[in-house]
């Protein structure tokens, strides 16, 4: 199994604003001396699942200290209108304040400021530290924190900010929130607003004219009473956004890495979760004290012995043993998450529970009457054997490291990775540890404890062969156990299992062997391409230099703003946090417009970004050995079923722009042969079709025509020949958008129209489409009843929310409800369409292999005598990868290189 990665991620918790939901959203519970405690157990299991999900490496609770702070010395009347803290509430924070503590866990309390600016400071100094921060709140304020590296997240709503997230929510983006939030005004804090302005107004107003003072500028052009209102409340607009804007830059006493996460204090902590009757919590804790996670409290250990193997004898005894086993869990030791690069270190193996064997072969240190040939040797004819059941944890890598030595793994029945992805694929993080403390209760050995952190991490053939098998041996023994835990919960739905089965299983194969094959990449081609982008980039600075008056650096939005709205005198659409015009991409391409500068500098800043995301960056990926790259396709990580890739992404290989696409020549065929891609053609808007069984989406793809084109028909009441390209737009737009719950006023942004307006292309699209609407409002009504959806072939998504009494976290369950079954169809399509086309390649030696698989398209190399033979097989397996209403249609296309397929 490959090494785990210690995370570079600070999580700040806002302890005060979860105090008073936990408050208010549970229910009273009392610790068994009648004491309140479920402010406490709120709070507490909140951080729990947090750090248990995230991980983070460093983590804070942070608390408004008590008293006023410099608001009230600005605003007299600041949270004036605040009723009492209940004395209920008020006898559970410092208990509240002991368990955090007791936890291993900062707290944080800074008098004369709130919580929320002293977020603001620790996020500033964490991102100046190069550490990614999230902020878990439901406080609005803190939307204005929000950037590249800073996400907000809504734990008790399960909600999160990007920046995107934020401007969606609000209208505008996190940094114009501030501006938003003196506009609209506070009534629990009795900040004053403008009377009659709500968010939606202030969102207009801002977005108009850029930013508060803009606004305020301005507002004798704002009419009728709201304008009015507007211009009586100019005086108190600028305290009110002194009042919401908040401090990063507060005076502590700790830095970042004092948020570095400590073990729990065992006695400190069993003594309070004894008090508060907290029992649960209690029997999870081990004889140690310590928590999987850091916070997550763990069971005892199971006990466990671990047999390290080191002469003949022994060796040739776990052979025989291996050979008598009805299922072999094992796992492999590497010096490298790279399976291609991965030096074997060694075997481990269980059997049974409570028991495990290390195989040492490659420790730098090792007392073995074998070597790493003869171990292998011994293992191959039965890890090669298909008719001996193997079971693995994300045995895709061992597949790949065991090929690399030598070994054809064969007989892969079970993976606990994939297992507990089909049981529940958001439950939690699918790694062995993760599964460990949720499934089990157990904390396992980490990476860091027999490796160490950092820069004084060793490679595990360094590590010493005592503390090898330790973690090693528990490694597998733990897999076993998952498997025996898993198994039988997953068995229970005849769908799921077979998803799991008949699609999850059979696909690790046909992965691996992709990532091993890998795709040729032209590096004198990606050469040329940087070096073109160069010369067009130092094209466009000149350009730009010349339309600033003078040469200045384009990267810099402090030289930019000088020269934007100083030396050229534009006016700002709105400022930053600090006060600075912006120059936010959405603010240049709205003065790109009427101005040169801002359009020459969007350009450069695409075309830097193709420069060093993808010309500069995918040479590093190609490999001296094979010249090719070689992706790690992912089983386990979205929620509906479908794969990803990482180290390249192949999935966000740009195509939208001439530039972009482009990169796609790079990738290319070896002499000899082409590239194929095949892609299914709106394949989601074929699956909604068939499950919603509507006779005039029906009609419209038994008929071929353009889907969008039939839509727009409908929905505009026009021939499909008067169908101009605009209308085809907007209705490609509420073809997909709907699908996916995209509200009128989500329609509205996109097509760029009035709410009202979008909302009537909604109604009209369902009195089109009723089967539409009869489904989706079936499918809300299901999921709610039985509390989980389905793909076609059984794939199951678990909507915990789609009951709750929270609209938000409902709506987003009902959203989630729509959406599954048809992005999970869709993956489940191409999955199985991906193992029949693998299978037929290798069981009819057909002179092609399958590379890539992105989206809804499967690209293969293929030998060129031979492209037009392959293509009608593949065309045919991907048509009958599932018995649909509609056809599957598959489109094809072939060339020397990728772009060229298309």
């Amino acid at each position: 199994m490959a090494s785990r990665d210690s995370s570079t991620l600070l999580c700040l918790v806002d302890g005060s604003s979860y105090l008073y939901r936990a408050f208010h959203a549970l229910p009273s519970l009392t610790s068994g001396d009648g004491k309140p405690t479920g402010a406490i157990f709120g709070v507490a299991n909140m951080v729990r699942r947090l750090a248990e999900e995230h991980r983070p490496g460093h983590l804070a609770v942070v608390f408004d200290a008590p008293g006023k702070t410099f608001r009230h010395e600005a605003y007299a009347d600041y949270k004036a209108h605040r009723p009492p803290m209940p004395d209920e509430l008020r006898a559970q924070i410092e208990p509240l304040h002991e368990l955090i503590d007791a936890m291993g866990i900062r707290r944080v309390v800074v008098e004369g400021v709130e919580a929320d600016d002293v977020i603001a400071t620790l996020a500033r100094r964490a991102r100046e530290k190069g550490l990614d921060v999230l902020i878990s709140s439901g406080d609005k304020d803190l939307a204005q924190l929000v950037e590249p590296g800073i996400v907000l997240e809504d734990s008790m709503q399960e909600k999160r900010y990007d920046p995107d997230a934020v401007e969606q929510k609000f209208g505008v983006g996190p940094e114009r929130v501030g501006d938003l939030l003196a506009l609209v005004g506070d009534t629990s804090d009795n900040i004053p607003g403008i009377e009659k302005v709500g968010p939606k107004t202030a969102a207009k107003w801002l977005r108009q004219y850029g930013d508060l003072d803009a606004v305020i500028e301005n507002a004798g052009e704002i009419g009728g009473k709201i304008g009015e209102n507007l211009r009586n409340g100019l005086d108190q607009l600028r305290l009110s956004r002194e009042l919401v804007r908040l401090r990063d830059d507060v005076e502590l006493d700790l830095s970042i890495d004092d948020l570095e996460r400590d073990p729990p204090h065992r006695a400190e902590l069993v003594e309070l979760l004894k008090r508060f009757g907290f029992s649960t919590w209690l029997r999870q804790i081990d004889d140690s004290g310590e928590e999987a996670g850091g916070v997550s409290a763990s069971a005892p250990e199971a006990e466990l012995e671990v047999a390290t193997v080191t002469t003949r004898k022994a060796l040739d005894a776990l052979v025989g043993e291996l050979e008598a086993a009805g299922l072999i869990a094992f796992d492999t030791e590497t010096t490298s998450l790279e399976p291609l690069d991965a030096g074997l270190v060694g075997f481990s193996f269980a059997l049974e529970p409570g028991r495990a064997f290390y195989v040492p072969v490659g420790h730098a240190e090792q007392d073995t009457e074998f070597d790493r040939d003869e171990a292998v040797a011994a293992f191959r004819g039965v890890l090669a054997d298909q008719e001996r059941p193997k079971l693995a944890h994300n045995a895709k890598y061992d597949l790949n490291v065991l090929e690399r030595a030598g070994v054809a793994l064969a007989g892969i029945a079970h993976d606990t990775m994939l297992e507990s992805y089909c049981c529940n694929a958001t439950a939690t993080r699918h790694d062995l540890d993760s599964l460990a403390t949720r499934y089990l209760g157990r904390r396992t050995i980490t990476f860091e404890q027999v490796a160490g952190k950092g820069k004084q991490q060793v490679t595990f053939d360094q590590v010493p062969v005592e503390q090898a098998a330790e973690y090693a041996g528990e490694d597998a023994e733990v897999c076993l156990a998952l498997h025996r835990k898993l198994w039988p919960e997953l068995s229970e739905f005849p769908g799921v299992r077979a998803v799991y089965e008949e699609l999850e299983i059979p696909l690790i194969g046909v992965l691996a062997r992709m990532e091993r094959h890998g795709v040729l990449v032209d590096r004198e081609r990606l050469a040329q391409q940087s070096a073109e982008l160069a010369e067009r980039l130092d094209v466009v600075q000149g350009e730009a230099w010349k339309a600033g008056g003078g040469e200045f650096n384009l990267g810099s939005p402090k030289q930019l703003q000088e020269i934007l709205f100083e030396r050229l005198g534009i006016k700002p659409l709105r400022k930053t946090p600090t006060g600075q015009p912006s120059t936010a991409e959405d603010v240049l391409q709205e003065l790109a417009i009427h101005h040169e500068l801002p359009r020459l500098i969007l350009e450069h800043r695409g075309l830097a970004k193709l420069k060093s995301t993808y010309t500069d960056r995918l040479p590093e990926k190609i490999r001296a050995d094979t010249g090719r790259v070689h992706t790690h396709y992912h089983q386990a990580v979205t929620a509906t079923g479908r794969l990803s890739s990482t180290d390249p992404n192949l999935q966000n290989i740009p195509i939208r722009t001439e530039e972009g696409r482009r990169i796609r020549k790079a990738f290319v065929a070896p002499g000899g042969k082409r590239l194929l891609a095949a892609d299914y053609s709106q394949i989601e808007l074929r699956i909604m079709a068939h499950l919603s069984g509507d006779e005039g989406l029906l009609r419209a793809f038994a008929g071929r025509e353009d889907i969008h084109r039939a839509t727009a028909a409908e929905v505009f009441g026009k021939a499909l020949d008067k169908v101009t390209t605009e209308e085809r737009r907007s209705a490609k737009a509420i073809n997909f958008g709907l699908m996916y719950g995209m509200s009128a006023w989500g329609l509205a942004r996109q097509l760029e129209t009035e709410r009202d307006v979008a909302a009537e292309y909604i109604e009209r699209y369902f009195s089109r489409y009723p089967g539409v609407r009869d489904f989706m409002d079936a499918t809300r009504k299901l999921a709610k009843e039985q509390g989980y959806v389905e793909t076609i072939a059984g794939r199951r998504l678990w909507l915990p929310e789609i009951g709750s009494r929270n609209r938000q976290r409902r709506q987003a369950a009902e959203r989630a409800a729509i959406n599954a079954p048809l992005q999970g169809t869709a993956a489940d399509i191409i999955k199985r369409a991906m193992i029949d086309v693998d299978h037929w390649i290798r069981a009819e030696d057909v002179p092609a292999r399958l590379i890539m698989q992105v989206h809804d398209e499967l690209v293969l190399e293929v030998r060129e005598d031979a492209v037009d033979e392959v293509r009608a097989g593949l065309i045919r397996r991907m048509s009958a990868a599932a018995e649909l209403d509609v056809e599957l249609l598959v489109e094809t296309g072939s060339g020397f290189d990728w772009d060229s397929a298309h």
